[in-house]
């Protein structure tokens, strides 16, 4: 079993890249996503949600990973065009049965105005 730091990378390496595909492979059927706007449940609408957010952004950059036993922190930059600054990010990823079982995505939405 890969460790979660590596899955994590993996899982966030592939959102950058806008490979929906790809990213699947990493979320178990029972994920719930939350931001500091919504909560979404269930794999398709966390599908659903990432395949938006790739559609907005221009580049996803990992700036630090940390993992433990059942879970690992990415904090990111994501360039995204009309914003003045790039989105400064963390996620906070929790697994079961070694694919990520909850995403807590933590930044300042204030960051989003332009």
């Amino acid at each position: 079993m890969e460790d979660t730091k590596t899955v994590a990378v993996a899982y966030y390496t592939a959102l950058g890249e806008k490979k929906i595909e790809e990213v699947k492979k990493y979320l178990h059927s029972n994920i719930q996503f939350t931001d500091p706007q919504e909560t979404v449940i269930g794999k398709d609408a966390v599908l659903k949600a990432a395949k938006g957010f790739t559609s907005i952004f221009k580049s996803l950059t990992i700036r630090a990973k940390f993992g433990s036993e059942d879970q690992a922190m990415i904090i990111y930059d994501v360039e995204i065009p009309g914003l003045s600054k790039n989105l400064h990010a963390a996620s906070l990823l929790s697994f079961h049965d070694g694919l990520i079982s909850k995403i807590e995505l933590f930044y300042d939405s204030k960051s989003l105005s332009k």
